[in-house]
């Protein structure tokens, strides 16, 4: 029986702004067996006979495709939003007026729950704000390994929002395959400090446990084989029709709109500017270890996809740095008077169960000042303000968000876009409800 063969060619159409901000697209063409087919897009206006009422709907605040009690309502031509108007406040946790009526360290385990994807990483950011504020010095090893802590927590957030992101999209397997590495890291936290999701992993001076024997092992073959899962996910996405159809010239934002919507992290990274606080304000070192910064060049959901995906990549490059240079050592500063002493000495030596005594009854009590110290969360900059009056609680407390500013540009970045486009925007900026509403 004779066979015939199929040849089929596609290739897409690219997608763009115009010179007022609106989307456009250019058409696909199929070539089948040398003959050539164009399939002009989608029309991205209203035909003026469809004109009529414009409709208020609202998105949220249910949990689903809006990553967290998040309420969008929108006004609707047709299928296109003329207008978004973001309402938060459903989560309001009050962090920041807690922490005025906690000692120090007992701030901590709140700053787990303000990104529940970044807690050991918001751990660090609190402690490295508190010792300057303090005026104390962490011994080496534990400097590198709040630096593995950070880039654990930033591949975690950003599996997260991989995995969360397709299944918005319609993808179901790169979800599998991130959750699976997700469970793979959280392992590694649960060995480490005993929980998984909320750590509590730091303390003002110090960590709260060194790494178990055998830790560093457990890196090691999750370093030599997360890489393969990247690969998997970039090869199911980058250069898939549907995922690119859906994400590019979506929430398009210049360089210059993103700095001044105060965007950080990938969202700002993404819009072709090479802002990293790692690299402008290093902190732990960071301006001793090799890695790239990626950036995009259109600023939209496409190029945020990009970014994070090298993100993992370069943060699994840090991992392997911080492995080699770990050194011995304590984890914990020699001052007592942030850091108990041992039990032994306290138990034997005057001067040693005074200071546990008073650190224990009053809390330890840094010189009035006040300090900002921001990190590169996986959301962008996160910032940590301590105003002390010289006792053992913080008479101010305030954080910069990522998630907040970043979520405040999603009115100009969805405008003119379709209804089903507004849930790919959303999960392009990666908010967590629990750092906004704080």
């Amino acid at each position: 029986m004779a066979t015939t063969t199929r040849t089929v060619e596609v290739a897409l159409g690219t997608a763009g702004v115009d010179s007022d901000g609106r989307a456009v697209r250019t058409p696909m063409t199929v070539t089948e067996n040398g003959q050539v087919t164009t399939l002009e897009p989608p029309a991205m206006g209203i035909a003026p006979e469809l004109e009529g009422e414009h409709l208020l709907i609202n998105i949220g605040p249910q949990h689903p495709a809006t990553h967290g009690v998040l309420r969008l309502v929108l006004e609707l031509d047709g299928e296109t939003v003329v207008r978004c108007i973001p309402h938060i406040g459903y989560l309001h946790c009050g962090f920041e007026k807690i922490g005025e009526y906690r000692q120090y360290n007992q701030v901590i385990p709140w700053t787990d729950r303000e990104d529940y994807l970044n807690s050991i990483g918001n751990n660090v950011a609190f402690s490295i704000g508190a010792e300057r504020l303090f005026g104390v010095e962490v011994p080496p090893r534990c400097t590198v390994l709040r630096v593995i802590a950070m880039e654990l927590s930033r591949i975690i957030s950003h599996l997260v929002w991989l995995g969360t992101t397709c299944i918005d999209l319609g993808a179901f397997t790169p979800f599998l395959w991130s959750f699976q590495e997700r469970e793979n890291v959280y392992n590694l936290l649960e060995s480490w400090v005993g929980a998984r999701l909320t750590t509590t992993a730091t303390r003002v001076g110090g960590m709260a446990a060194d790494i178990p024997d055998g830790w560093t092992d457990q890196l090691r073959n999750f370093i030599r084989t997360f890489p393969k899962t990247v690969d998997e996910c970039d090869r199911m996405l980058t250069k898939n029709g549907i995922w690119v159809g859906r994400t590019t010239a979506l929430g398009v934002m210049s360089a210059d709109e993103a700095i001044n919507y105060g965007l950080s992290g990938p969202m700002l990274r993404a819009s072709g500017v090479a802002y990293d606080v790692r690299k402008d304000f290093p902190y732990l070192d960071y301006e001793t270890y090799d890695f790239d910064v990626p950036v995009g060049s259109n600023g939209d959901v496409y190029d945020r996809y990009l970014v994070r995906v090298e993100e993992l990549r370069q943060s699994t490059r840090i991992l392997e740095q911080a492995l080699n240079r770990l050194p011995g050592g304590p984890v914990n500063s020699e001052d007592h008077r942030v850091i108990l002493p041992p039990k032994n000495r306290a138990m034997s030596d005057m001067e040693s169960m005074i200071h546990h005594f008073k650190q224990v009854m009053e809390g330890p009590r840094p010189p009035i000042g006040e300090v900002y110290v921001p990190v590169e969360s996986p959301k962008g900059e996160k910032g940590y303000y301590f105003v002390s009056d010289g006792t053992a609680k913080p008479v101010r407390w305030r954080i910069r968000p990522p998630s907040y500013v970043n979520l405040s540009a999603i009115s100009k970045m969805v405008e003119g876009h379709l209804l089903s486009d507004v849930i790919a925007i959303n999960a392009s900026i990666d908010i967590v409800m629990g750092e906004i509403d704080r």
